[in-house]
């Protein structure tokens, strides 16, 4: 039986981390096919204490340190330690069907050019408020997000360019490399690009999903953005190569850019609001809640990529 090995980071998971456990101990292949390994970057929270009960159950549930704390070494620090010939990789803020490990497992071999395998994402609010229902709306929305098939889904087998998360044959990293550790976010993304540029297919898969719980207040949705947008600039300029992204990681910041007209910001508060009319008919949402979430989305995660852009030339090389 080949064992597949799950990484996942974590810091400070303590309001989501039993939810993504109870979904990876009830998936429907054998728990000796698999492991767990979380990588805890230092948690400060309730987090190891809630852990500790099934470290103590589940031998194949195992915590180790990440002095570092960002997601690319936690994941280096997982896969040097896994035992499985299958990397998994999951996120703590999200939950996984019965059928998550066994679909991805299947496919992967069934697909003998598959360097990595990945389904499609559906984004839920973490609680029933109007705000955290709109922000997860959004976050799904073609408008929010951009168009990628991992936000769509898709009903048969799919070549892409990068998926959430991911199921990999370990001997991938032997032939790329490992996460590149420079890169606090956008490491997904980056490591994709190189599998692609050394000739494995990366596919999106159908026949089951993951379930990713977006974030319910507008101040960490502003800064989760801004992050984003700011580590785009910094993705390019750690690895000198704008192929590491896509042309859609820079379309906030264009936008930005465009702002310092006030006809543009109209145009856009006008096209926004009938884009948040036609959500709120769709999904029973508030508009304002919703015109409020896509403007701190867009606006946040251009700012962040201007201020990093400006910020370049007095970075030390």
């Amino acid at each position: 039986m080949e064992l597949v090995s799950l990484i996942c980071p974590i810091y400070n998971e303590e309001r989501l981390i039993e939810t993504c456990l109870q979904s990876v101990l009830v998936q429907d292949c054998p728990k000796e096919q698999w492991e767990l390994l979380l990588i805890d970057g230092g948690s400060t929270d309730k987090t190891r204490s809630l852990l500790a009960p099934y470290l103590k159950i589940y031998t194949n549930i195992r915590l180790l340190d990440n002095p570092h704390r960002t997601v690319p070494y936690a994941m280096n620090i997982g896969i040097r330690a896994a035992k499985g010939v299958y990397i998994c990789r999951i996120d703590a803020h999200a939950s996984y069907p019965t059928n998550y490990i066994s679909t991805l497992l299947r496919y992967t071999k069934e697909l003998p050019d598959a360097a990595n395998v990945g389904v499609s994402c559906i984004t839920k609010p973490r609680n029933a408020s109007d705000k955290a229902r709109a922000i997860a709306a959004v976050l799904s929305d073609k408008f929010g997000v951009g168009g990628s098939d991992f936000r769509i889904g898709v009903n048969k087998v799919t070549e892409t360019d990068t998926v959430p998360f991911g199921f990999f044959k370990r001997t991938i990293f032997e032939k790329v490399g490992y996460y590149d550790e420079r890169l606090t976010r956008n490491q997904d993304i980056e490591l994709n690009k190189r599998i692609s540029a050394y000739g494995g297919k990366i596919y999106l898969v159908p026949d089951t999903t993951c379930i990713y719980y977006a974030r319910a207040t507008y101040s960490k949705l502003a800064n989760n953005n801004f992050e984003n947008g700011k580590w785009n600039i910094l993705t390019v300029y750690y690895t000198k190569d704008f192929s590491s992204l896509s042309l859609r990681h820079f379309i906030p910041l264009l936008f930005v850019l465009s702002l310092i007209t006030g006809v543009s910001f109209l145009l856009y508060l006008l096209v926004m609001s009938i884009v948040s009319l036609r959500l709120c008919a769709k999904r029973q949402l508030r508009f304002p809640y919703v015109l409020w979430a896509f403007t701190a989305l867009h606006i946040c995660y251009g700012a962040g990529s201007l201020t990093s852009l400006l910020k370049l030339p007095f970075m030390k090389r």
